[in-house]
């Protein structure tokens, strides 16, 4: 039943209805125009629809139709100079590293923009041997209009009858990630369960949960129709998605020592029922997010009203029979049940037949949203070799055109210079790490796709067959290229062969080629990663770090403002652990990609390992701590917190200020003297505040002398 569901699910979410629509754009004018004996006149249109398809990414519907017409107006503006200049070689071999070079840097606006970029720099690929006739040219530029247009017309045609579906399967997507978050939390309260190690999944599954939350922003919060359409659509995903992100923003909270929690707990059985109810909660955040995509109204799958009282009863069990403080523990019940009861929120919003979103509530959620402006200022700020955007745009740019001379002095077939082009271009990624895994991923694709698509070529000779098959490889790919590349290339190769088939070609020869100028392309692209201006995370992980740390001082410090006169708006709240969710994804990321580097890149690893743990823990405990001051009465907190949270806050201060960056951001100094006056307590409560506090202050002396272990050995490396 789950396979079977999951199955489902691929083909109800976004990425199955992204190959879908390119398909169609794609394999539809082939086919007439085949049909009408114009098979170029075919390809030419559906290259147009290729182009500006691929650069079609999920976002907000105004967003998309920018991307898309650039993409289209840009393309046709490559093709018009690589024409004009492609019939001199020294010509075409400055134009391509200066055209590289420009549409490498729009990395620096947004992703959108980097991915019309990548497509500029392949229309530029596809034009460098290609001769044309003025009369020509124009019927290629007509063709490839009317294909481009013909996409745009299926993508937003699509999002017109269905303008909500995007940001449906893009929130079920987000939802399932949150899913695995707390499954993954469940895992601490195993015994014998890694500690260090599923710290790391955790924080990996943090970076999926940050990136497809700002996905469902952008989609939700950019387009006034979601908050104003009569259906109540719109409303109900909004209000779905508020309650998961506070979900999520719970399941943090329930965060403490765990290797203290095991010590204290591990024999006495209670803590394998919190596993079972995390995990079972998990399964129901699955359901629901499968029911979401399916485009159904949820309804719940299971009753957790008996399990928070067996929950209930196991822990006062304990206290009885082991006379153990059980505090901790009631506290994380607490949790559970504020996650169950914005599950059972989420349940009865599909019950009801009016949703309500307040409009303050609407203005609020803009602050968080993105914005995809674009702003020449970053263009100029990043004409430095201090910029990661830059050296990438550099390498691009001496990479191909060192790569088109080498091909024109060689002895090579016809096309081979454009596919070791290609490769380049797919493979050569801003960082290293990045360029070995794509390296690597496209290279076995390629191999695996090239047998699979020789077989099928040797033992399949019905044209009508072989032709379906070359849909579902088609559709395949492009469907899975988000979410494994690797798989993609697999299905892309035998597609490009049988499609090559149909045209008379030797497809064994042409497939040998192929393997050839992939294993070429992708030595140059990781040569080029590794000698022309390298850009290694060591060069990134000072401002990563320094990032990192302000956001969580800012988290932590909202604590004072609880214990002052002043009133925290929830929006500021709010936006702190927001950036502290993005700053985090942020190191992780550069940690992931430092582990991928040459070993003579990583003598820190160790200490940067340590530093991405310990901030996860701070921020989590911060999360535990601001709940827990949140709901706490006022005399259970004492002026011994105040000193404690005024001694962490130093901490972090003079470690922030340690590390020494460009343009470092100012950190805004928190008004420690404005809590109020607190006398003494000697409650549980109180007491459990307290070992937070102290736990946080440990925590942040770590913090402390692991970052001057990193700036050493880094300062080490450079000199």
């Amino acid at each position: 039943m789950k396979q079977t569901q999951e199955i489902s699910n691929f083909f109800y979410s976004q990425y199955f209805a992204d190959g879908l629509r390119i398909t169609i754009g794609c394999i539809c004018p082939i086919m007439v125009c085949a049909a009408l004996g114009e098979f170029a006149i075919g390809t030419n249109i559906s290259l147009g629809a290729l182009l500006v398809g691929l650069s079609d990414t999920p976002g907000a519907p105004t967003h998309r139709r920018v991307g898309m017409l650039s993409c289209a107006l840009f393309c046709i503006f490559t093709h018009i100079v690589t024409i004009s200049f492609n019939s001199n070689f020294v010509l075409m071999a400055i134009v391509i590293g200066i055209l590289s070079f420009f549409y490498s840097m729009f990395a620096v606006f947004n992703a959108r923009a980097a991915t019309v970029g990548s497509m500029c720099i392949l229309m530029m690929l596809l034009n460098v041997d290609n001769i044309y006739t003025f009369k020509e040219e124009l019927y290629f530029l007509l063709f490839f209009i009317i294909g481009a247009s013909w996409y745009m017309f299926i993508s937003m045609s699509i999002t017109q009858a269905r303008p909500y579906r995007l940001a449906q399967q893009e929130l079920s997507e987000s939802i399932r990630h949150v899913a695995d978050f707390i499954r993954l939390k469940a895992s601490f309260y195993q015994i014998n369960q890694d500690y260090e190690a599923n710290y790391l999944k955790i924080i990996e599954k943090q970076i999926a949960v940050n990136e497809h939350q700002e996905n469902v922003r952008d989609l939700l919060f950019q387009s006034k129709r979601a908050i104003k359409d009569t259906t109540n659509i719109g409303r109900f995903l909004t209000l779905v998605f508020a309650d998961i992100v506070d979900l999520y923003e719970q399941s943090l909270t329930t965060h403490y020592d765990y290797n203290s929690i095991r010590e204290t707990y591990g024999h006495t059985g209670v803590l394998s029922k919190f596993n079972f109810i995390l995990i079972k909660m998990s399964g129901e955040l699955d359901h629901l997010a499968y029911k979401l995509n399916a485009n159904k109204y949820p309804k719940p799958l299971y009753d957790f009203s008996q399990d928070i009282e067996d929950l209930k009863i196991a822990t006062s069990q304990v206290e009885k029979e082991y006379g153990l403080n059980t505090m901790p523990l009631k506290k994380v019940i607490v949790n559970i049940r504020d996650m169950l009861n914005l599950i059972n929120n989420i349940y009865n919003y599909s019950q009801l037949k009016s949703t309500e979103v307040l409009k303050e509530e609407i203005n609020e959620s803009s602050k968080f949203v993105r914005k995809d402006k674009i702003n020449w200022q970053k263009l100029k700020d990043n004409l430095s070799l201090n910029s990661s955007v830059f050296r990438h745009a550099l390498r691009m740019s001496i990479a191909l055109s060192g790569t088109f001379v080498l091909m024109y002095y060689l002895p090579y077939g016809e096309m081979g210079s454009f596919w070791v082009l290609l490769t380049i271009l797919v493979i050569l990624k801003p960082g290293f790490g990045l360029t070995k895994e794509r390296n690597l991923q496209r290279l076995l694709g390629t191999l695996i796709g090239g047998v699979v698509g020789a077989i099928i070529l040797l033992t399949i000779h019905d044209e009508i067959l072989r032709f379906g098959l070359m849909l579902f490889f088609f559709l395949t790919a492009y469907s899975l290229f988000r979410v494994n590349y690797i798989v993609a290339v697999v299905f892309m190769t035998p597609y490009v062969l049988i499609m090559l088939s149909f045209t008379g070609i030797n497809t064994f020869d042409v497939a040998q080629e192929r393997i050839i100028d992939t294993f070429i392309g992708g030595a140059i692209a990781f040569l080029s990663s590794y000698i022309i201006f390298p850009n290694w995370e060591s060069f990134q992980i000072k401002d990563n770090m320094r990032a990192l740390l302000i956001a969580n001082y800012n988290y932590f410090g909202q604590s004072f403002k609880m214990l002052s006169d002043a009133v925290i708006p929830v929006t500021q709240y709010k936006l702190a652990r927001k950036e502290v969710y993005i700053t985090s994804a942020n190191m992780a990321s550069t940690f992931q990609r430092l582990l991928t580097e040459p070993k003579w890149r990583q003598k820190s690893t160790k200490e940067v390992n340590r530093f991405v743990i310990l901030n996860h823990i701070f921020s989590s405990y911060s999360a535990t701590l601001l709940t827990q001051l949140n709901m706490t009465k006022t005399e259970n907190l004492t002026n011994e917190h105040v000193k404690t949270l005024k001694k962490t806050l130093g901490t972090m201060e003079k470690t922030i200020e340690s590390i020494e960056v460009e343009n470092p951001k100012e950190i805004d100094n928190i008004d420690a003297n404005s809590c109020v006056d607190l006398g003494i307590s000697d409650s549980e409560e109180s007491k459990l505040i307290t070992d937070q506090l102290q736990f946080l202050n440990k925590i942040s002396s770590d913090l402390q002398k692991t970052t001057s272990e990193i700036l050493f050995k880094e300062d080490l490396k450079i000199t």
